[in-house]
């Protein structure tokens, strides 16, 4: 029986510095810009404020605006809306992915590896566990930016993923190894990977030029972007399937398990 193939858009888009609500609205008019049905709408790493450390008066806890748009934007368009934003909870405060799916049921992943340089380790808590969510199918690890430097963590142990998905906010001076990794990601892991960075200049007037990519399992390069525009890719879990069979190299891997 044939698999469903997988249509995933991506918005790279700029984002209004420390505003939740003017991106929020902006966010909403790009989605019903998407043509056609897509099965995952994809949006930026913190796509509600930028990347800031300054979290007072723009973090949520669970449940109240963002959340609750992100369900009705899912609901609407039939689509996962996924992408992170600055959440509080119990005492902590996280840079929190939320995988919102049409029937309102969610999962949540915490960024793992907190971008150190930009001192964003004293400010939030870090993630603990990875998530590998299945949708229409597939089976897909979403990870949070900085989290694409690090390759364990990203490991896809006994092919436990077919789609490794970063959101990031990555800024055009690292963009080379941005490009690097996502193709790395993607050949290690025998697995597609898909990044989607933001575009503009942020309020501490650091530069984003996109680079929003997808990568087959051969490494062979499906979309690229380095404009504010909507990018919708197809993946075929049949191609996926019939590469892994051919050329089984997770039967080789090293064996390991993460503390």
């Amino acid at each position: 029986m044939q698999n469903q193939d997988l249509r995933l858009t991506l918005i790279q888009s700029d984002i209004y510095w420390r505003q939740p609500a003017a991106n929020l609205a902006m966010f909403e008019e790009k989605i019903w810009e998407i043509e056609g049905q897509t099965d995952i709408i994809v949006l930026p790493e913190m796509f509600q404020t930028g990347f800031t450390m300054e979290y007072e008066g723009v973090s949520e806890p669970m449940n109240l605006t963002t959340f609750k748009w992100m369900r009705q934007m899912s609901a609407q368009t039939k689509a996962v809306v996924t992408g992170s934003y600055i959440v509080r909870e119990k005492g902590h405060v996280y840079n929190r992915l939320i995988w919102m799916q049409p029937d309102g049921e969610y999962k949540s992943y915490d960024k793992r590896h907190l971008f150190r340089m930009a001192d964003e380790h004293d400010y939030f808590a870090e993630g603990t566990d990875q998530l590998i969510v299945e949708w229409k199918g597939w089976k897909i690890c979403p990870l949070i930016c900085y989290d694409l430097r690090f390759p364990v963590w990203s490991r896809n142990v006994n092919l436990a993923y077919d789609l490794v998905l970063y959101v990031a906010n990555w800024p055009a001076v690292r963009v080379s190894a941005w490009d690097a990794l996502l193709k790395a990601r993607a050949i290690e892991n025998v697995s597609y990977a898909i990044g989607l960075n933001r575009v503009g200049s942020d309020g501490n007037d650091i530069p984003y030029n996109g680079h929003s990519g997808a990568y087959s399992f051969k490494g062979d390069t499906l979309a690229f972007s380095d404009k504010e525009e909507i990018i919708t890719i197809n993946l075929s879990k049949d191609e996926l399937d019939a590469f892994r069979a051919k050329f089984p190299a997770q039967l080789d891997a090293d064996a390991f398990t993460l503390n």
